[in-house]
Formats: C-alpha cells, structure tokens, sequence
C-alpha cells in the first residue's frame, strides 16, 4: 500500500492535470463518442477534425470525445467552443463537412448554420 506521503503526491499531480484542461485556452472541438455517436461514424469524423486540424497546423484548437449528448436521432454530433463566443452544436455529422466546419468557424469565426441542430431541427418541423 501507498504511504500517506505517496498518495498525495498522486493527487497533486491529478489535481494539476484536471486544472490544466479547465484552464486550456482556444477553440476545443469535442465529438460525441457515445455508442450511439460510433455507430452513426462519429470515429470518422473524429479522426477528420484531428487530421484537418493537423494538417493546417492549428494549435491552438484541440480536439477530444465525450460520452452521450443526448439528442440520438442526430448523432454524429459536435460540439465547438470558441473563446468569448456561444457554444455551437453540430449534429449529422460527416467527414466531408468537416473541412467546411474548419475552415469558416474554426478558421474564420463564421459558424457553418446548415449544419447546426437549431437548423436542422426546424427543417425537420416543416
């Protein structure tokens, strides 16, 4: 068993990791990993955001998964939030959108609305 002296050592060090992420500057792109997110191909889309982001050097955006985000039916979904701006929500996602989502909101500040759950959501109602 750990001493007393080793297992604060560990907290620390986890409590410095958790400030880390809380204190992250920049844009963050998260992808909802659910398994109802990987089966709809969010794993694709994912990937896509890392390589696109890779390949335009991007470093101050950062891209990570989360569980369920609660709309299903929507899936793939992602999340990006900007600094100093409103969170916005991506839903149906595709590979082939994330080009665009990179470059007009990532990129330019101009969020891509055709792909955004509030459009989406009232195509659907009419």
């Amino acid at each position: 068993m750990k001493s007393i002296k080793e297992l604060e050592e560990i907290r620390k060090k986890t409590l410095e990791k958790v400030n880390l992420r809380k204190d992250r500057k920049g844009t963050r792109v998260v992808v909802g990993m659910a398994t109802c997110g990987i089966a709809a191909g969010a794993r694709p889309v994912l990937l896509s955001f890392v390589e696109e982001i890779n390949k335009r050097k991007l470093m101050d955006v950062t891209v990570s998964q989360t569980g369920c985000i609660g709309v299903c039916r929507l899936e793939p979904i992602v999340e990006v939030y900007k600094p100093g701006q409103d969170k916005v929500t991506y839903v149906k996602m595709t590979p082939d959108k994330v080009a665009k989502v990179v470059s007009e909101h990532i990129v330019n500040d101009r969020p891509v609305i055709e792909y955004t759950i509030g459009y989406v959501e009232n195509r659907q109602n009419k």
